[in-house]
């Protein structure tokens, strides 16, 4: 009854079209409600997919701020699953190790590695899979076979597997994106969502000219911007924001960002700003 019980849950997602798909159309094999998370669960929308993520840890979510920020992701795919699950209990008999099973039925479970990543290094376009784990759960040794197992699945797949713990997680980076990541569409926000794109731009060169070569904090700018220009206060950050977001404006995303204090921009995108389509 089990085995019945099991193959019937992996058909049912399966053909509800979880771990299929690119882009908008992926599915996670995994969501939040299918699973008890040691760490915080997210749902995040992605600019680059455009469809809603699900991350079971912090880690995770760091993860992929950080791939979502990057010029080199073209697509994220996370909860991925290790099918056709016979592949998986074939490794892990052939490594002579255990194949990880459900705790109330003892029957074989789908893996999953936690980022299917593509890459676009300028020269060629391809796929990567890594796995994301606290350093100190590497020393356990059931972790570290189930890892060989995924391992294996990967190197037959022909696609580059590797582990990233929190060394590799550049934690002020991934909170310095947090704080923009929700202001990418500045349509998202009220005193924007009616404004001509032209207005918009001029906007935004307006608050450009303000923060270069300033000494005074980025609240002190935004809040003259937010008066001058007659816009409800808090505009000037969600404008700021979304400039950051855009990589109009160029900053050194590995130093904390503090409203209170003043910005460094390393440089200025005009032709991001060109290309942003507002309407």
């Amino acid at each position: 009854m089990s085995k019945r019980k099991r193959t019937s849950k992996i058909e049912k997602w399966i053909k509800e079209g979880r771990g299929s798909g690119i882009g908008s159309e992926y599915k996670p094999w995994l969501k939040i409600q299918d699973v008890s998370s040691l760490g915080r669960s997210t749902r995040l929308k992605g600019i680059k997919t455009k469809r809603q993520h699900e991350f079971l840890s912090d880690l995770e979510r760091n993860y992929f701020y950080i791939t979502e920020y990057s010029d080199l992701v073209l697509d994220i795919r996370e909860q991925f699953p290790l099918l056709p699950l016979e592949e998986t209990i074939v490794i892990a008999d052939e490594l002579g190790i255990k194949h990880p099973t459900d705790p109330r039925t003892g029957e074989p479970i789908v893996m999953t590695t936690d980022f299917l990543l593509t890459i676009n290094n300028g020269q060629s376009v391809f796929e990567v899979a890594h796995t994301i784990k606290m350093k100190d759960e590497l020393l356990k040794e059931r972790i570290l076979e189930k890892f060989e197992i995924e391992r294996e699945y990967w190197h037959r797949k022909g696609i580059d597997w590797g582990i990233v713990t929190e060394e590799e997680i550049l934690k002020t980076m991934a909170r310095n994106i947090s704080f923009i990541h929700d202001y990418y569409d500045i349509r998202d926000y009220d005193v924007f969502r009616e404004m001509s794109a032209q207005h918009i731009e001029d906007l935004s060169i307006s608050l450009m000219q303000r923060l270069l070569g300033t000494t005074e904090s980025i609240r002190k700018i935004t809040n003259e911007f937010d008066t001058d220009t007659h816009l409800p206060f808090g505009s000037g950050v969600t404008l700021f924001y979304h400039l950051l977001s855009r990589k109009i404006i160029i900053i050194d995303m590995i130093e904390p960002l503090n409203l209170e204090k003043p910005i460094t921009i390393k440089s200025i995108d005009d032709s991001n700003l060109k290309k942003v389509k507002y309407g």
